[in-house]
């Protein structure tokens, strides 16, 4: 790929992440609440951020709802609309697991209720 067009993708991710960002989810807030500002543990997590890969010969991104660079791990929140996108979540998967990224999933309602149990999974699964 051209650095041209590698700046462009760049461009790109950057809008879709802010605007992501803008129209976040009750369950992505209140995760966010808690996991912002190294308070967990002390990792650096960021916010709707694009993970880059080419498998294929042509670069794109995924953007994931949180991501902890040092641990290599991803946090997807799934609600209702991940439902009907089973297919493409566990191609997501596949890929990402491919490019050495670790994921965890919680759906919306289970941060909603019962965030303290979430919060001790994504512990469980930062490397001490």
């Amino acid at each position: 790929m051209s650095l041209n067009i590698k700046r462009k993708l760049v461009e790109v991710a950057k809008v879709v992440c802010r605007e992501l960002r803008r129209n976040e989810t009750e369950a992505e807030k209140l995760l966010w609440k808690a996991i912002r500002d190294r308070n967990l543990k002390g990792k650096k997590f960021y916010r709707q951020h694009p993970i880059f890969y080419d498998i294929t010969g042509k670069e794109t991104f995924f953007v994931a709802d949180f991501y902890c660079f040092s641990e290599k791990l991803i946090i997807e929140l799934d609600g209702k609309y991940h439902r009907y996108r089973l297919k493409e979540d566990k191609r997501r998967t596949e890929i990402l697991d491919l490019i050495g990224l670790r994921i965890i999933r919680f759906n919306n309602e289970e941060v909603m209720n019962n965030l303290d149990n979430v919060l001790l999974k994504i512990e469980k699964s930062l490397s001490l």
